[in-house]
């Protein structure tokens, strides 16, 4: 493992307008060619949190992953964000995960947000991910998953050197301002109980639910403290992970040895 460049781009997503946030986003993410090797997007990115922007889910071979391919070349980057993907019958909030060699990764949320319907129009994912970049195991998660550990819970892995099933953890979210502090203290506590770094994205400003969001995007080491922190304005900003200081913590409080032992019902882990 070698220290990874990681930049969080948080803001406005403009409603049910794809082309249009692939602009904004494209826009936000170009001073960053060059200078980050991971960037990761708010959940949904391209149209906002609505069960109505279903009837526009492209699929895997439409506009909006043609156009992560494409900036992940430029950028010479890894990018991450969800977006609504039809796959067959079934309409996901899927994760994507691209590189710049061309090839596209994803994650398909499992917790779906009963609370404002989404569980009615979307399909729920069975798989956990985990996805090798540049020598780092990364979890991508998307928004209400972060509300339940056991999905997320990090494994000892005597095969790989850093101890772990996962190094980092990713949570791409609309996540509205009245439920900022769960989404502060979650992410801080997915850190220290994974011993793990946590990267959560976030957007900012109000959709066409009349909902407000405030960011709070942060990037939070393994003992919790922030490296990174947004308010609630659009940014574009970096930090580094350092590798060695993981792999040094986990060596001094090897706890992940001591964890319970489970299996997931219901879900496939790759």
């Amino acid at each position: 493992m070698q220290d990874l460049r990681v930049s969080i781009v948080q803001g406005e997503t403009r409603w049910h307008d794809p082309a249009a946030n692939r602009d904004y986003y494209g826009a936000l993410m170009a001073p960053l060619q060059g200078a980050t090797d991971l960037v990761v997007l708010p959940e949904t990115f391209t149209s906002g949190f609505s069960n109505d922007a279903i009837s526009g889910a492209e699929d895997m071979r439409g506009p909006t992953v043609d156009w992560l391919k494409a900036q992940s070349a430029t950028l010479d980057a890894a990018i991450a964000g969800s977006v609504q993907l039809r796959d067959g019958e079934a309409v996901f909030n899927r994760l994507l995960f691209a590189t710049p060699d061309g090839r596209v990764a994803h994650y398909d949320k499992r917790h779906l947000f009963s609370y404002a319907g989404e569980h009615e129009r979307y399909a729920p994912g069975r798989e956990r991910v985990v996805v090798d970049w540049k020598g780092w195991r990364i979890l991508p998660q998307v928004c209400y998953d972060l509300r339940f550990p056991v999905f997320s819970r990090n494994r000892f892995d005597a095969a790989h050197a850093s101890g772990a099933e996962y190094d980092l953890a990713l949570y791409v979210a609309n996540w509205p301002s009245a439920r900022a502090y769960p989404w502060k203290t979650l992410l801080r506590a997915r850190a220290i109980e994974n011993l793990s770094y946590v990267i959560g994205v976030n957007r900012v400003g109000s959709d066409g639910n009349g909902l407000h969001y405030s960011g709070d995007s942060a990037v939070v080491d393994f003992l919790g403290h922030p490296l990174l922190e947004a308010g609630d304005a659009e940014v574009a900003h970096t930090a580094t992970l350092q590798a060695g200081e993981l792999l040094a913590h986990r060596a001094r409080f090897p706890a992940l040895r001591d964890a319970d032992g489970f299996s997931l019902a219901g879900a496939a882990v790759s």
